[in-house]
């Protein structure tokens, strides 16, 4: 039965881009999917065939400038405060968008604190959608953040037990009462604690899955892993310029928000420029000036898909979409994390055996040329992190569970966006 559906996704096109996959394949199965994103996020869902109209431009004009600071206990501070601040202008907007639509589900990005509590406190069916890994507290698995590596027995307890009151307690200082607050005022309950926060949802889809995930045995139910959810369609014919390129590629992939990690193109062409291999860099913040070198390819967007079907390595800022997309290629990564959830991401590409990490601020040309060769010794691993991630399923398999949530709450009509008390 055809539903209506709306998505609603944070300012950034590393959320808008996975939402909009899933957005799209609900589309294809019959059901008349909407969705609010960044202006930058509207053509891409446009071009899928998917209704798209813009967020609230108060909430894009809140930018995240997590880069900017000093460890990656700080940056994680100042990305959580941005969602705060962006979460009240959240509340009509998403009122807005459901008086619009008359949804009967809603997609709700992990990061928009505000039109998910509206959301629940409406009664029309809706999930969670993570396109990091979420920052649930689990046994065994380091706090979420600073990029730990999992460590076992007496020791690795010891020492979780001794970092989470600082990594976990901070978030739960910066996340709770503005939470709670705007929950306080639909009438919902409490959420106490991160775990509260990660479960509570009817349903819950991370966009990611083992083995580049760590195991854990508290997921419970209503969460699940479906693998990343990728825009790119199949490759039909391969750019001319891309065609003329005789060596082993390596692709670099920065941010599509705004932060310091140009820097990683330049030192991965100073890095290679006496290798045998053609550098491929993507600058989706824009290409700087004298980014150029005989060996080396440089663009502010490129299909990511028609590279790595020919690279043997990706450079990647540690962002969860391009490292995924490079692993589910099976070509392995260097990752260079700069801030977000990047140190997470780059501790599992090295904890998998997917490929390797260099903190960026201990990046030279010298160092970033011998993880980019180690790196290129790991396709195995990639492979296997790539097949994972074809059995968990994708975007088909979270449009699946979205319409069993849907067949298990069949809604009696269309839910009013609730008012705030």
């Amino acid at each position: 039965m055809m539903a209506k559906i709306l998505a609603y996704t944070s300012p950034a096109l590393g959320h808008s881009f996975p939402i909009s996959a899933l957005s799209a394949e609900l589309a294809r199965r019959g059901h008349d999917v909407s969705v609010r994103t960044l202006r930058a996020g509207i053509e891409p869902a446009a071009r899928l065939g998917i209704k798209a109209a813009p967020i609230d431009s108060r909430i894009e004009g809140i930018t995240l400038d997590d880069w900017k600071a000093r460890n990656p206990r700080a940056a994680l501070g100042v990305a959580l405060e941005t969602f705060a601040r962006r979460a009240p202008f959240e509340i009509d907007d998403i009122r807005a968008a459901m008086d619009a639509t008359h949804p009967d589900l809603v997609v709700v990005d992990a990061n928009c604190w505000g039109a998910a509590a509206v959301v629940e406190a409406a009664g029309v069916p809706w999930l969670s959608f993570w396109p990091y890994v979420p920052y649930l507290p689990s046994p065994g698995v380091p706090p979420f953040g600073p990029g730990l590596r999992p460590l076992s027995g007496t020791l690795g307890r010891l020492r979780d037990a001794a970092v989470r009151p600082l990594v976990t307690g901070g978030m739960e200082k910066l996340i709770l009462p503005r939470t709670n607050a705007i929950r306080a005022g639909l009438s919902l309950p409490t959420l106490s604690d991160l775990t509260d926060v990660v479960t509570h949802p009817p349903l819950t889809l991370v966009a990611t899955a083992e083995p580049f995930e760590y195991p854990r045995d508290n997921w419970g139910s209503r969460i699940a892993l479906i693998g990343p959810c990728s825009l790119d369609s199949p490759v039909s014919e391969t750019p001319d310029w891309l065609a003329s390129i005789d060596r082993p590629i390596v692709l670099v992939s920065t941010s599509s928000e705004r932060q310091n990690d140009t820097a990683l193109v330049t030192a991965t062409i100073q890095a290679l420029r006496d290798e045998p291999v053609h550098v491929v860099a993507s600058v989706p913040t824009g290409v700087p000036a004298a980014l150029a070198a005989p060996n080396t390819t440089v663009r502010q967007f490129i299909s990511h898909a028609a590279v790595l079907e020919r690279a043997v390595c990706a450079v990647t800022h540690g962002g969860m979409g391009v490292t995924q997309k490079a692993l589910s290629h099976g070509v392995p990564v260097c990752a260079v994390p700069y801030g977000r959830d990047q140190f997470e991401v780059a501790r599992r590409v090295e904890v998998s055996g997917s490929g390797t990490r260099l903190p960026s601020k201990k990046m030279t040309p010298n160092r970033l040329r011998a993880k980019i060769n180690q790196a290129r010794s790991m396709t195995a691993g990639a492979r296997r992190v790539a097949e994972g991630f074809r059995r968990a399923g994708g975007a088909a398999r979270g449009a699946e569970l979205a319409e069993r949530l849907l067949s298990r709450n069949a809604h009696p009509g269309p839910a009013a966006a609730p008012k705030s008390s």
